[in-house]
């Protein structure tokens, strides 16, 4: 049978204890690319799991008073309902402990131990038990683990161990045929320094430890639990148990793996493939880590965040959204809740769930609530461009496994919708019946440009695409990439006005205490009077805006250059939240011009923009036709 599976993998999971929000980034990456080659037309082979022996459970279930088995069976429960919650849409969810995966184990290891790959010995050195790593001496830093900085301990045993050593150069030299390998590039020069400095074999067996795979013919010998758990890929893809899967699933295409494991899967498990006479992986990609502020998130170290909770508290594709776009896949990046309710506000509430909302509302004003008829030939050449482009991008970025410059890429499809709304102005086209056909145009532009947004998005969000489609009146689910062709919205289809895509949200690091005893709401005060002479000493000018850009340390401050006609004026602006700096550039405001001048983050501003709330949204107040910079608000 021929190859026909794109394969993807995570590392599986260590259950010691629930999973934090680096492991969600992980695993969310991983199911975008399945899900973006599923729509591709692929059949996709994606696989996640848990890797359940070794020493450290079975301390670590000791002291909690429990059987091994028993504590991994109650936190692999909290796993998958956590993969559930974030809409992980995996193949194959894999156990070491499965007695599938046990007979691949023990038959690899009696195969190597065969052909002479495996051999008795004695082992004396050095082993992190939290890592499950052994370390020899001039690895060590300070006498502590080179990777987790914890003490390590002497360990003096009868041992098996795999010659690395006889595969070095052979490694060394697929490295060089196959630099796209280990990705991105930097990881593949570590490995070939590790490589060179020497490789010794491995120990690949515990003495007198009873939770993990016995050694054939040698029960006293348990396999060491990175042996075991790295041949979970092969179990998966059907290894010696459905040779028609393996056929078409093998070799994996992409193997995603934290960082601190690159050298567990470009050095020790491409030995393993390489002594069973199988193809290696195409790429191993080992992204790097989410920190806390400069600090790797680590559950020994406490300093974890729950993605439920987050999930609970601001949905799941904003979570979703918010771990694809923040970090270049491949770079260590930082979370932040800030930064979250951030990207939440600005990219999906302003800037997608506004444009969904003006588009939809647009339709149902200026047509009847129908989406007019396409005529090909005379839609805006730099609309369909940006689809196009956009397109091409996401391509692009996906094929190089550069998540987050494919969401900018979508990022700047929706900016460039929202720019043309602003341009082409369609309530005034709406008021000169010469112009219904023109109107006609700019509306169906819109509403295919969301439609192809659609598609764009499917990969990335769960919930999200269906919500833009219903509101556009498609009943279809997205099936296939080749809906991004433009030109397939029907004309006529009744748009369905409904919620807002994303409320927006309050930053609130320190929310305050629920009220002892309940409060009844108090009656907002209504203003008060004023009279015409008091409104009349208010100078309210129309502005243009020359210049936008972030003031550097302030999360919701825009420092705006402001034509008012004649002069041009510093205004420093609180609405970062909800517009960024390439929204506002050309865009026309009402200034209050009158306003005594105020030093903020030591930038003077000169006045101050209007603007509309409501429950949480936000929207500039301007005028409804062109006139120029300068002029009167009365």
């Amino acid at each position: 049978m021929g190859r026909a599976r794109w394969y993807i993998t995570t590392p599986i999971y260590y259950p010691s204890d629930n999973l934090h929000i680096g492991h969600a980034y992980t695993t969310v990456a991983a199911d975008a690319f399945a899900r973006y080659h599923r729509l591709r037309g692929e059949a996709v082979w994606f696989v996640t799991g848990t890797d359940e022996h070794g020493q450290k459970i079975a301390r670590q279930a000791a002291q909690r008073g429990q059987t091994p088995a028993a504590m991994v069976e109650e936190i692999v429960a909290g796993i998958r309902s956590l993969w559930a919650t974030l809409g992980i849409s995996y193949d194959d969810f894999i156990r070491t402990t499965e007695p599938r995966h046990a007979r691949v184990v023990q038959a690899v290891f009696q195969r190597l131990m065969d052909q002479g790959d495996i051999y008795r010995g004695e082992y004396e050195g050095w082993y992190c038990v939290p890592d499950e790593t052994f370390w020899p001496e001039s690895k060590l830093v300070e006498g502590r683990c080179p990777d987790c900085g914890r003490p390590v301990e002497r360990v003096r045993e009868d041992s098996y161990f795999l010659r690395l050593s006889r595969y070095a150069d052979r490694l060394l030299a697929y490295y060089a045929e196959h630099p796209d390998f280990v990705q991105p590039a930097s990881r593949l020069h570590e490995m070939e320094s590790f490589v060179r400095a020497g490789l010794e074999d491995l120990s690949v067996s515990r003495k007198g430890l009873s939770w993990g795979i016995p050694v054939p013919g040698d029960p006293e010998h348990t396999i060491y639990v990175w042996f075991d758990a790295l041949l979970n890929y092969l179990t998966a893809a059907g290894y010696l148990a459905d040779e028609e899967r393996l056929a078409a699933t093998w070799p994996p295409d992409v193997q995603l793996v934290g960082k601190e494991i690159v050298r567990f899967h470009a050095v020790i498990w491409p030995i393993i493939l390489m002594a069973l006479d199988l193809p290696l992986p195409k790429r191993v990609f080992g992204h790097g880590w989410l920190l806390l502020g400069d600090t790797k998130m680590s559950k020994s170290r406490g300093n974890v965040v729950d993605p439920v909770e987050l999930v609970r508290k601001y949905g799941l594709d904003p979570v979703r959204y918010y771990l694809l776009r923040e970090v270049p896949f491949g770079a260590d990046g930082s979370y932040t809740e800030e930064a979250l309710v951030l990207r939440t506000n600005v990219d999906l509430a302003n800037d997608l769930g506004n444009l969904l909302h003006r588009t939809v509302a647009m339709i149902g004003r200026f047509n009847g609530g129908l989406v007019p008829p396409y005529r090909p030939g005379v839609e805006a050449p730099s609309l369909r461009q940006a689809c196009a482009e956009a397109v091409r991008e996401v391509e692009a970025a996906m094929e190089q496994l550069e998540v987050s410059r494919a969401m900018i890429a979508i990022g700047q499809l929706v900016r460039a919708a929202n720019k043309y709304i602003e341009e082409r102005q369609p309530w005034n086209l709406y008021r000169e019946p010469q112009d219904r056909e023109l109107l006609d145009d700019v509306l169906y532009n819109l509403a295919e440009t969301l439609r192809i947004l659609s598609v764009l998005l499917t990969p990335f969000l769960v919930e999200t695409p269906e919500r833009i489609r219903r509101q556009l009146g498609i009943r279809e689910p997205v099936r296939h990439w080749e809906e991004t062709a433009w030109g397939r919205t029907l004309a006529g289809t009744p748009v369905e006005p409904g919620p807002p895509l994303f409320p927006r949200r309050e930053w609130n690091p320190e929310p305050e205490p629920a009220p002892t005893t309940p409060v009844e709401p108090a009656e907002p005060a209504a203003p008060p009077r004023i009279s015409i002479q008091d409104f009349s000493r208010i100078d309210l000018r129309v502005g243009r805006v020359e210049a936008a850009e972030v003031v550097p340390g302030a999360d919701r401050l825009l420092k705006l250059r402001i034509d008012l006609g004649g002069e041009v004026r510093t205004v420093v602006s609180g609405i970062r939240s909800h517009y960024g700096p390439d929204d506002l550039v050309g865009r026309h405001v009402v200034v209050v011009a009158n306003l005594e001048p105020a030093r903020i983050r030591g930038i003077v501003s000169e006045g101050m923009i209007l603007a509309a709330s409501d429950d949480g949204r936000l929207t500039l107040v301007g005028p409804w036709d062109a006139i120029p910079p300068g002029a009167r608000v009365r």
